[in-house]
């Protein structure tokens, strides 16, 4: 999965790429001259008293180590420039493949492990790379070079090496082994804190209301520790690998000095030799711990990247038409046909052959007990998930072949939890109409009963509004919100249960201000409170996912027992007639 999420998006930063694999190979290739420059000093200007050879090899030396800096610099530039570049691309890919999922994916993998693939996932990845560009390289060409170098510097020595590095190899292998599943577990377990996290921020009033700080506190605690346990367990195992390897370098340093100094001692070697072939041997050594250092980064990051790629190819269950039709005949003629739809994996349907009948200038009402899928059939009309049986056509025509635009121009949906975005009023009003004027959003917010208290506020239009609304009461939200979607000014409006937070007064006085604003659109309303539907021109009644009954509000009183007792549950039988 690694390999094929780094392909996939580093393939247009082939150049850069390539740029900084020739300063890295020209940087180590210096590097790798240095010693044997020192070596030379020594052997021929040190021992022999030749100040001029030493003067003139020290400037090379100077010359080179001043080269090999400045390839060091170039390549770390290129290699954290592309590095970025694939952070912003592969988090830019989810985020995208995120806003193209239905209410079905996202409950699939829920907001607070999206949110961590989005953001951690993805700078682990990035993390690695950057490591890799700047480390990684470098480090064959160093340690094949070193091996090579020191062979021409003295070959029997070099039986050392022959011993050093597979140690090296399988103690890394080894403890990277145990490490992968590790990082699964970390971050299966970061996903937990972020998710108690996140319900203890938004529940916060609950919380407080049934006075359960100290159930919270703990749910966080146990969560917090078992994250923890698993990162002291992978801190072991890196806290394991330094000292594993200095060993293995220590020994073979001196097992390097003591033979070594025996070759000097019989003269087949030379004493700048020897420091090359150190060198050389601490070259070799550092090659093999800058790819240890990248290996223990390689499990978290293979995790990551598989965590990363489950989102990009998971397909949305509402695709995108193929050819989208972009004009409508009609204007806000809603049908519903033997619609069914179900959950996957789920033994019974949500919705078993629904119809609904929807005209322009009608108001239609749904209601039902709670559980008998008012909302899923609403949730139909603008695709926030598919029927998985029938149809749902939009004048004529099936929305799954309506463009997105034109289904956003077409259809206006006030959710049953409205969510009010970070910034101001006046930049939530025209969330869904850029364009609309000052004038627009005020006579909204007029037939929205929200004129009132959004002109108390401090800026009026400009007022503040924090993310979710959290600064405004449950009533102002569903106003608001309300008043959003009529700035939109759709041919068909959808009210899902929207007017739940309102009293009866403003209730009455929105109710009547919206018949006169949506007098020439199709309005379907799903409502809990039968003083909000009683007036429809047509109620559809609801049962554990089937239509039992439609018509006006004193036909159903009379011949339907569903709606009679769910409104006989609210009203009086005066009231009610």
């Amino acid at each position: 999965m690694l390999i094929r999420l780094l392909r996939t998006h580093l393939r247009p930063y082939r150049k850069p790429i390539g740029l900084l694999v020739l300063l890295q190979l020209l940087q180590t290739s210096a590097s790798l001259y240095l010693p044997t420059l020192n070596a030379d000093i020594i052997d021929q200007g040190v021992v022999r008293g030749d100040t001029g050879y030493i003067l003139r090899f020290g400037g090379l030396m100077i010359g080179v180590s001043v080269f090999q800096v400045l390839c060091n610099i170039g390549a770390v530039f290129y290699g954290a420039r592309t590095a970025s570049a694939l952070g912003r691309d592969v988090r830019a890919a989810v985020f995208e493949r995120v806003q193209s999922f239905s209410s079905r994916e996202l409950g699939q993998f829920g907001a607070p492990s999206l949110i961590t693939r989005t953001t951690n996932d993805v700078q682990q990845v990035q993390m690695l790379v950057l490591m890799a560009f700047t480390l990684m390289v470098s480090a064959p060409i160093m340690c094949v070079g070193g091996i090579i170098m020191a062979l021409g510097q003295d070959v029997p020595l070099s039986g050392v090496l022959v011993a050093v590095v597979p140690v090296l190899g399988i103690a890394v292998s080894l403890i990277v082994r145990k490490m992968r599943p590790l990082f699964r577990t970390m971050q299966t377990r970061l996903d937990t804190v972020n998710r108690v996290l996140r319900e203890q921020i938004t529940g916060n009033r609950v919380i407080r209301a049934f006075v359960r700080d100290d159930y919270e506190r703990g749910r966080f605690d146990v969560s917090n520790t078992e994250l923890t346990d698993v990162s002291m367990a992978t801190g072991r195992l890196m806290a394991l690998m330094f000292p594993t390897v200095m060993t293995v370098v220590n020994v073979s340093s001196i097992a390097v000095v003591w033979f070594g100094a025996h070759r000097i001692d019989s003269g087949a070697m030379q004493i700048g030799a020897l420091t090359a072939f150190l060198a050389y041997l601490m070259q070799i050594v550092m090659a093999v711990m800058m790819a240890t250092f990248m290996f223990m980064m390689v499990p978290r990051a293979e995790v990551c990247a598989e965590r990363v790629e489950e989102v990009l190819a998971t397909e949305s269950s509402v695709v995108p038409p193929a050819e989208p039709v972009r004009e409508l005949k009609r204007r806000g003629y809603l049908e519903v046909k033997s619609a069914d739809f179900r959950y996957p994996g789920a033994e019974e349907s949500v919705l078993r052959d629904v119809e609904l009948v929807a005209r322009p200038g009608e108001t239609t009402a749904i209601i039902g007990s709670t559980g008998s899928g008012k909302s899923t059939l609403l949730g139909l009309v603008p695709r926030l998930f598919d029927v998985t049986g029938g149809e749902v056509l939009v004048d004529g025509v099936d929305v799954r072949s309506l463009e997105p635009a034109l289904m956003a121009r077409t259809v206006g949906m006030v959710p049953q939890k409205p969510y009010l975005f970070s910034g101001t009023v006046a930049t939530n009003l025209r969330y869904g109409n850029p364009d609309a004027t000052d004038e627009d959003l005020w006579h909204a917010l007029e037939v929205a009963q929200a004129k009132d208290f959004v002109s108390k506020l401090d800026g009026g239009l400009d007022a503040p509004i924090a993310q979710g609304g959290t600064n405004l009461s449950g009533g102002q939200r569903q106003r608001l919100a309300i008043a959003r979607t009529l700035v939109q000014k759709p041919e068909i409006y959808l009210f899902d249960d929207s007017f739940s937070a309102l009293d009866y007064e403003t209730d009455a006085l929105l109710r009547a201000a919206l018949s006169e604003e949506t007098a020439d659109s199709t309005v379907v309303i799903v409502a809990q409170r039968v003083a909000t539907i009683r007036d429809a021109d047509r109620i559809l009644v609801l049962d554990e996912g089937r239509v039992v009954g439609t018509g006006r509000h004193h036909e159903l009183m009379a011949d339907n027992a569903t709606y009679r007792e769910i409104v006989l549950s609210q009203l009086t039988e005066a009231e009610a007639a």
